[in-house]
C-alpha cells in the first residue's frame, strides 16, 4: 500500500452528491460517525475499469444503514454510478474503492436522530492485502484474544465500523507479534473469521467454512463458494471447533481486500496450499477479471 498518508492524496472524492477535491473531503471532528461509530462502509474492488458485484455492495450498504437505524439518501443504482464515476474521473481502472455512510454533526449525544446521513465513495491503488511473496507461501495467522460477540449483542449482519474495533486491535496485536493476521473465535468458542476476512479449510476434497451465523457474510465468500461448487468440490457450511484444525490440510482467506490467500499456519497447527486452493485462486482471478470472463 502507498505510503502517501490518506489525507494528502491527489484525486477527487464522491461527497454527497457532488465531486471534490481529494484534500477538501472533510468533516466536524464532532460528527456523530467518529464518537458514537454510526457508520457504514463497503470494501469493493474494480477491475479492468468495472467493480466485481457493484449492486450487491451497494445493497449491503443500504441494509448495513437500515441496521444502524438510519437510511442512506440514494438509490442503489445512483450509488453505483457515484461508484463508477469515481474511479473513471481518478483514473484508477484497477482499485481499491470504499463507499461509506455516517451521521453528521447536527447533534451530538447517543440519540442521533436528527442527524442528517452523509455519503462519500473514494478509490485508490491497493494492489494487495498482504505482501506478495507472503501471499503466495502462504500467510502466518495467531490466535485473536477477542471474541466476535453474540448477535444479540451487535447488529453482526452490519458492515458497520464499530464492529471493527476488536479487530484492529487483534490484528495490531498478530503483526506486533511477526504474524500477518489473527484468527478469531465467536462467543461460543467456534472459529469464526479472520480480522478482516472469512475462512477456508480442506479435508479430503472437502471444502469447510464455519457457519456465518455470528460474522459477516462475505460478498467474497459467498462467490468462492459458488465458484468451488461450479467444479464440483463438495462446500459444508458448519460448526467448526479449533480443535479441528489440526485435521484439516489447506487454509485459506478470502475478503474483497485480501481475495484468496493461502495461509500456511495458524497458531500452532501447519497447513500446506494445495490443489483446491490454487484452483480457486485461479477461478476467483478469472471471475473478477472482465476481459478473462469473457473469453
Amino acid at each position: 500500500m502507498s505510503a502517501i498518508p490518506m489525507d494528502s492524496r491527489e484525486g477527487v472524492i464522491w461527497f454527497d452528491g457532488q465531486l471534490v477535491p481529494w484534500a477538501d473531503a472533510k468533516i466536524h471532528v464532532l460528527t456523530h460517525g467518529l464518537h458514537y461509530a454510526s457508520c457504514v462502509f463497503e470494501g469493493e474492488r474494480a477491475y479492468g475499469g468495472q467493480i466485481f458485484k457493484s449492486k450487491q455492495h451497494s445493497e449491503r450498504l443500504k441494509q448495513s444503514g437500515e441496521l444502524l437505524d438510519f437510511t442512506i439518501p440514494y438509490a442503489v443504482d445512483d450509488i453505483c454510478a457515484a461508484k463508477k464515476l469515481v474511479i473513471e474521473k481518478n483514473n484508477l481502472p484497477d482499485s481499491y474503492v470504499r463507499a461509506f455512510a455516517w451521521r453528521g454533526s447536527e447533534a451530538l449525544g447517543v440519540s442521533g436522530l436528527a442527524n442528517k446521513i452523509h455519503v462519500a465513495i473514494a478509490a485508490w491503488e491497493w494492489p494487495s492485502y498482504f505482501a506478495p511473496e507472503e501471499r503466495l507461501k502462504g500467510i502466518r495467522i495467531t490466535m485473536a484474544d477477542f471474541h466476535r460477540p453474540d448477535p444479540q449483542t451487535i447488529p453482526s449482519r452490519a458492515k458497520a465500523s464499530g464492529l471493527y474495533m476488536i479487530c484492529t486491535i487483534s490484528k495490531h496485536k498478530a503483526e506486533r507479534a511477526g504474524y500477518a493476521d489473527a484468527l478469531m473465535l465467536d462467543w461460543r468458542g467456534r472459529v469464526a473469521e479472520c480480522t478482516g476476512a472469512n475462512i477456508f479449510f480442506t479435508k479430503n476434497g472437502v471444502l469447510h467454512t464455519p457457519l456465518a451465523d455470528a460474522f459477516l457474510n462475505g460478498i467474497t465468500r459467498q462467490t468462492v463458494i459458488e465458484l468451488a461448487k461450479r467444479r464440483g468440490i463438495e462446500v459444508q457450511e458448519r460448526i467448526i471447533m479449533p480443535d479441528e484444525l489440526g485435521s484439516f490440510e489447506e487454509c485459506f482467506i478470502t475478503g474483497t481486500a485480501a481475495e484468496v490467500t493461502p495461509v500456511a499456519e495458524i497458531a500452532d497447527w501447519r497447513f500446506t496450499p494445495g490443489a483446491i486452493t490454487r484452483a480457486l485462486m485461479d477461478d476467483y482471478t478469472a471471475e473478477v477479471q472482465p476481459k478473462a470472463a469473457a473469453a
